[in-house]
């Protein structure tokens, strides 16, 4: 395999993206869009769509907005449907869309945002004929999963409960698909510019063997090698994003 065939993904292939107007979601979109992939972008702003619909021009992948609610199932399978029929089965699924780690909303409203959404929108897509030998990589967090942190309780539980969702799947291999999450700590994004210029997210960074928090490229990297052929056999992992920070908590 030479280097220009390390990220090659199949002619043809299409990718729904949850949470994708902003942060870590756009990056996605921008980094399979570049590497010819057709994206199925979702969010619930129609500013941020309209950005990323306009910053597509020039991609190699087409780019196709869609105003989704990711908590309602029948909106879900509704998008996937336009999915099909405008770009083509999607045989790839990045589960992004979550509510900010600082919300605070009551814990079953957290764990429906986040958690659930992740459920609503793998089983949706486990319905369409693209999921067949489909891979999917789920956003999870190093809170809950790997260290105790969270603003609130719900932010946790639920980035947990996406692990082990994805390690589920990936023995179950419903479909045969393959599964794996990914787990950023700090990143920078326009969610999280408030606590970076905190003591606290000051604090943070200082304690990062590089000195500096993750950016959504370091993030959609891990997620583009996940999603794509050349890591066939990788399975049912949770892999950290984080510069090493766990090292030293």
């Amino acid at each position: 395999m030479t280097h220009a065939d390390f990220l090659r993904f199949p002619e043809g292939a299409v990718a729904v993206v949850t949470g994708a107007a902003n942060g870590i979601g756009r990056q996605v979109v921008e980094d399979l869009a570049r590497l010819g992939v057709a994206v199925s972008a979702w969010d619930l702003s129609p500013e941020g769509l309209g950005q990323l619909q306009a910053k597509s021009r020039g991609w190699t992948g087409r780019v196709l907005t869609l105003e989704v609610d990711v908590t309602d199932g029948a909106a879900v399978r509704v998008a996937f449907a336009r999915t099909a029929a405008e770009l083509g089965d999607a045989g790839f699924l990045v589960n992004n869309a979550a509510p900010p780690s600082a919300a605070d909303m009551p814990f079953m409203e957290g764990l429906l945002g986040s958690l659930g959404s992740v459920h609503f929108v793998t089983e949706a897509w486990l319905e369409t004929p693209g999921s067949h030998g489909g891979h999917l990589v789920n956003m999870s967090s190093v809170a809950g999963s790997l260290i105790g942190i969270g603003s609130s309780p719900s932010y946790p539980a639920a980035k947990a409960g996406i692990a082990g969702l994805t390690r589920y799947l990936a023995l179950h291999r419903p479909n045969g698909i393959r599964a794996n999450a990914v787990a950023p700590g700090l990143v920078e994004t326009p969610r999280t510019r408030e606590l970076m210029a905190s003591e606290k997210g000051q604090a943070i960074i200082a304690r990062n063997p590089f000195g500096r928090a993750a950016t959504s490229s370091d993030v959609s990297a891990v997620v583009v090698f996940l999603l794509a052929p050349v890591s066939e056999y990788t399975n049912g992992v949770l892999v950290p994003v984080d510069g090493g920070a766990l090292l030293v908590q």
